[in-house]
């Protein structure tokens, strides 16, 4: 995008107010300090390691938790066998325990049901979200830790509940045996009690519009919080000089982690330095760089920068705070659709939004150490405003109620971030053009121009965001 009018250039701005104790300046962009980037000090939190990424996203899957709890409920079944010499044989007699058979038979009937009940109720909240929220939320519902232990525990009861009956069957149980798996069959139906309660509650709001919404909003606020690259107010195109050694990505897809700790091993053993352009969330192939070293590097060094980054077919929420802005802005575009026409939604979405670009401009810097020899990619403020505003603007023109929130929205960021007024104003002119395209109606009309004059009118900044300027 191209700086308007009253835009302001980053290197300018910055250099201008670094020597203000709120600002960190990002040094090393060029290796000797001479560029200074950063509006705002930065979260950084430490490198996550390759196998520790895949880890992450093995433990989150709906099936890895299942099957945890699944075995482990075997192995206390089992393991009551064993531990028959810790009850003493009169206490076994007095306990009731041969009431367990019966106990058992009811609890796999019953929960091999509430099994098949949660998966269908999962599966119908899945679909919903697909067809009426977006595609790409769906994921968020997929990693939500209450309906993964309410599966799990589900699934884990009634597998606990069908390997005690066979164990008792064959016998291996004697009546101290069977008191321990009485006293598990009650720890496991509380577990399950306490689990079924909390599901339900859940089932309320699971799925929902909003409840996608908060989820996005959420994981964008955490993934710009633990964002490891500068913050900038507008976008700057980087290129490689010339003679830079190109590293280009392997596979193409979108990148979905970088191993910085391996970046940081692989330049130093080199001795260059690594100017990362491609962070997670950027499409790559292999003509695309993922970045560029100041000097030259073997074949080795220079597969092990490659394979630094992990590319995947689809974008993710983790480390890619503008896909969480992309998301809310498709879920507010679905709701503005002729078919939906839900205009409450779409101001959803904007007020989600304008909380996660507050996030942004959060004024905390944080002091963990960057990876030596690279220097990150940075957001820019301009990229996570465009992707939730112009979608919204394009298919919201012609509603007034969208078209207010949208002015008072971009007022208030002005207001927040008085470095990019001029260019939030200039991007509030254009949303103001399409409603005055698409809106026929000339009062609805003149209430989003009063809502314009209203929220870019000369008023005083207050005292604590004028500081940054």
């Amino acid at each position: 995008m191209g700086m308007g009018k009253g835009f302001f250039h980053p290197r300018t701005m910055a250099e201008s107010t670094c020597k203000t104790k709120h600002i960190t300046p990002f040094r090393g962009w060029c290796g000797s300090g001479c560029s200074v980037y950063a509006l705002w000090g930065h979260r950084e939190i430490k490198n996550m390691p390759r196998w520790r990424f895949i880890l992450t996203r093995l433990v989150e899957r709906i099936w890895f938790r299942a099957a945890l709890i699944a075995a482990l409920s075997v192995v206390l079944a089992l393991a009551a066998a064993l531990l028959a010499p810790l009850i003493p044989y009169k206490l076994s007699l007095s306990i009731g325990a041969n009431a367990v058979d019966d106990i058992l038979t009811i609890l796999a009937s019953s929960m091999l049901a509430v099994t098949t009940f949660s998966l269908t109720a999962m599966v119908t909240a899945f679909s919903g979200a697909a067809s009426h929220i977006t595609p790409r939320a769906t994921k968020l519902l997929i990693e939500d830790a209450t309906a993964q232990n309410a599966l799990s525990t589900f699934l884990g009861g009634f597998l606990f509940a069908i390997v005690g009956i066979i164990a008792l069957s064959t016998g291996i149980y004697g009546g101290q045996g069977r008191a321990i798996l009485f006293i598990g069959t009650i720890l496991v139906i509380a577990v399950i009690v306490l689990t079924l309660l909390n599901w339900i509650s859940r089932l309320g709001n699971f799925g929902r519009v909003q409840d996608a919404i908060e989820r996005v909003e959420a994981r964008a606020i955490s993934a710009l919080d633990h964002y490891p690259g500068p913050r900038l107010i507008l976008q700057e195109e980087r290129h490689p000089d010339a003679g830079a050694c190109i590293v280009t990505a392997s596979k193409t897809g979108y990148v979905a982690h970088i191993d910085r700790s391996q970046l940081s091993e692989a330049s130093a053993e080199a001795g260059v330095q690594f100017t990362l352009s491609a962070p997670a969330g950027t499409f790559v192939d292999p003509t695309r760089p993922l970045g560029w070293c100041d000097g030259s590097v073997d074949a080795e060094q220079l597969d092990r920068m490659r394979n630094a980054a992990i590319i995947e077919p689809s974008r993710d929420f983790d480390q890619d705070p503008r896909f969480g802005m992309v998301v809310l802005a498709e879920i507010g575009s679905r709701a503005l659709s002729p078919g939906i026409n839900d205009p409450g939604t779409a101001i959803a979405v904007l007020v989600a939004g304008q909380r996660v670009l507050d996030s942004f401009s959060k004024l905390d810097v944080d002091t963990v150490e960057r990876a030596p020899h690279v220097i990150d990619a940075p957001i820019s403020f301009e990229d996570m405003v465009t992707d939730l505003v112009l979608p919204l603007a394009r298919d919201g023109a012609g509603m007034f109620e969208v078209g207010i929130r949208m002015q008072q929205m971009l007022g208030a960021l002005a207001q927040r971030v008085p470095q990019a007024r001029g260019w939030l104003l200039d991007l509030a002119q254009q949303a103001l053009d399409q409603a005055r395209a698409a809106i026929e109606d000339k009062r609805a009309l003149t209430r989003v121009e009063d809502a314009h004059r209203s929220a870019f009118a000369e008023a005083q900044v207050p005292r604590d965001v004028a500081e940054r300027a």
